[in-house]
């Protein structure tokens, strides 16, 4: 088990900037990957990058490739979401999520955190 708790989400004007951080615990060990996805009420859950554990291979969805920064703390088991120049159409409930080795897909997500973006 991998459990995955985040922080620093809040209210910031447009243009402005946030970091979240997703603090890793448990079987640490096994995880291949982290990311992280967002969610506006009645839509899908949208990828917004992910960080390969092993190696630090890092990929963005072009909506935020730019303007975010995905970062980790390999001693801390911890990875980071720098937002900058952030656009109303940002807000969403941003989650952390965790990927296993031998799973195809993110198979542990954190409880999420509320980034709203004022204009």
């Amino acid at each position: 088990q991998v459990q995955l708790v985040e922080s620093g989400g809040g209210l910031v004007q447009a243009g402005g900037s946030l970091r979240l951080s997703c603090a890793a615990s448990g079987r640490t060990e096994r995880m291949s990957a982290m990311g992280w996805f967002r969610q506006v009420p009645g839509k899908e859950r949208e990828f917004v990058g992910t960080i390969i554990w092993d190696g630090g291979s890092i990929s963005y969805a072009d909506s935020v490739k730019g303007r975010f920064t995905i970062s980790r703390d390999s001693a801390k088991n911890t990875v980071y979401l720098q937002m900058n120049s952030l656009k109303p159409e940002d807000t969403a409930v941003y989650y952390c999520s965790a990927r296993t080795l031998l799973s195809f897909s993110y198979n542990y997500w954190g409880q999420g955190t509320q980034v709203t973006v004022s204009s």
